[in-house]
């Protein structure tokens, strides 16, 4: 497993990496400049081979790479023999030198544009943007947004991914175009777009297949169609935009509905999923089945008071719960030391008094007693586009790169002017993570990632500072005003401040990383 994200990791980042040092081997190339050595990776050279002048070698820590030009060295510029001065950087023209330098994170936006060119003329597998199980009482919900809804556009502009929800331009959230049951809708909305992402990402696309359980361990599926139950109905949206009060019931047996047997007609008025749950578990003696014990583990509280599988959860405290997730934000809201957990066995109720072991996770103190559902969720939803053509390609793949420069510059100046915090900022393993993430999910929405990240790094080599290919920029630009070098003082204050600097940018990614997975 370890080894699976260590390799998607390295193909994530390799091509980011390989694409970058390319544009400036080739433009050092083309202006007459000799490279000794083109590395992928830092450290001990784990392989390495010679062809003409250039050393080409795979090192061992896969988080970047070096192009070494022949006479790079500022301090060293007097030491060159004049028939090598030719080949060397230092002696070339300031707009030589500006282009080589320029040619990394050319090379990153050139990448991206071709990732998305590719993506679009053959059609992309993606992920639909869907609304989790909202709290009735949250943000989202008090303006208009319900549960599965689908978001298709921010503000009249199309989204392709969640990250395109963080960063809208003006930085206000305004409308959001969505599909709710297959009918397009527009709400009217007023958030910050952080704000908006912020409060998205709190409730993940998990949604509960519409399944019924009944004491003696039987199925069945709750539809709101009288010829059959559809693909993709959930419990958690029964309640969103009914046209009905009237449901159908189902057998369910071996994976699927039977609708020839057992279809009975439910004539509940409901207003929510949780009372239209409480009513078909009074009336009908049917429990969602996440509720439904999975295992129990050994030595927790629910299993030293005596729970076992197959148990049906019913109250946690006398306080009724319609889901799993019910169960988990009950319990961590309750004061008492000890709770009382009221199940159904084999037709009949039982009281488990038990104390809930108490654990940190993530620096937040959670409430566990040892159980898991044997709940059953609706998978994630696919979206194959049509194939835009050559033209179609070019343009749109054009739009999505300089979108995502935009997007990006956008979130920098955030950072910059404390709109979003600095403990957004990701490291190797938040990188890591989020490629193996969307490997998993889709190739389509891994590539879309790939390039988003080959924009940012591109964006962050140009910022102006020493080290980074911006920094060189900054003193081409420094040494036409000044009408000749900078001082080899001014020069080397300038990168050690430079150098400082990214040190502290990585410590705290890094660090960040860290408080975030351990």
């Amino acid at each position: 497993m370890f080894l699976e994200k260590v390799v998607i990791f390295v193909l994530f980042l390799g091509p980011l990496i390989f694409f970058h040092e390319l544009g400036h081997f080739l433009f050092a190339r083309l202006f007459g400049v000799r490279v000794e050595v083109f590395s992928l990776g830092f450290g001990p050279k784990l392989f390495k081979f010679k062809k003409n002048d250039t050393e080409y070698a795979l090192s061992i820590i896969p988080l970047g790479g070096y192009v070494k030009m022949f006479g790079d060295d500022p301090f060293d510029k007097d030491g060159i023999p004049e028939d090598q001065k030719q080949y060397s950087f230092n002696h070339k023209g300031k707009w030589a030198r500006f282009w080589i330098v320029l040619g990394g994170p050319l090379a990153n936006f050139l990448l991206a544009f071709f990732i998305f060119f590719f993506l679009l003329i053959s059609g992309e597998r993606m992920p639909e943007i869907k609304v989790g199980v909202l709290d009735e009482k949250g943000k989202l919900f008090s303006q208009g947004l319900r549960t599965g809804d689908v978001l298709k556009k921010i503000n009249n502009q199309k989204i392709y991914n969640i990250s395109d929800i963080a960063l809208q331009k003006g930085g206000k959230v305004f409308s959001v175009t969505l599909n709710r049951k297959e009918l397009e809708k527009t709400l009217k909305v007023d958030f910050q777009g952080e704000s908006f992402f912020n409060e998205f990402i709190k409730y993940p696309p998990i949604l509960r297949k519409p399944l019924l359980i009944d004491p003696q361990g039987k199925k069945y599926i709750v539809s709101e169609f009288d010829d059959g139950p559809r693909a993709g109905e959930s419990l958690d949206t029964l309640s969103v935009e009914k046209k009905s009060d009237q449901l159908f019931l189902y057998s369910f047996s071996d994976g699927k509905a039977d609708k020839r047997k057992s279809l009975k007609k439910l004539s509940i008025q409901y207003n929510s999923t949780n009372e239209l749950l409480n009513k078909i578990a009074d009336k009908e003696g049917l429990y969602s089945l996440d509720l439904v014990v999975k295992s129990v583990k050994m030595g927790s509280p629910a299993d030293k008071a005596g729970l076992k599988v197959n148990d049906i959860i019913i109250s946690l405290n006398k306080i009724n719960v319609t889901s799993f997730t019910e169960l988990k934000n009950t319990l961590q809201g309750l004061p008492a030391k000890s709770v009382l957990l009221t199940i159904l066995r084999d037709g009949e109720l039982k009281t488990f008094s038990m104390t809930p072991e108490l654990r940190e996770i993530n620096k937040k103190k959670v409430r566990l007693i040892g159980v898991w559902s044997l709940g059953e969720y609706l998978p994630l939803n696919f979206v194959t586009t049509d194939s835009k053509g050559l033209f179609g390609s070019i343009s749109i793949g054009l739009y999505r790169t300089w979108d995502s420069i935009e997007k990006t510059l956008t979130g920098f100046k955030k950072l910059v002017t404390s709109e979003s915090s600095l403990k957004n900022i990701g490291g190797p393993l938040s990188i890591g993570k989020v490629a193996t993430d969307s490997f998993n999910t889709s190739l389509s929405y891994f590539f879309q990632l790939m390039a988003l990240i080959s924009v940012n790094l591109g964006i962050i080599n140009l910022f102006p500072i020493p080290v980074l290919d911006g920094g060189h920029i900054m003193f081409i630009f420094l040494e036409i005003i000044n009408r000749g070098p900078l001082s080899r003082r001014k020069m080397e204050i300038a990168q050690q401040v430079g150098l400082s600097l990214l040190l502290m940018l990585m410590i705290g990614a890094i660090f960040n990383d860290f408080t975030r997975f351990f």
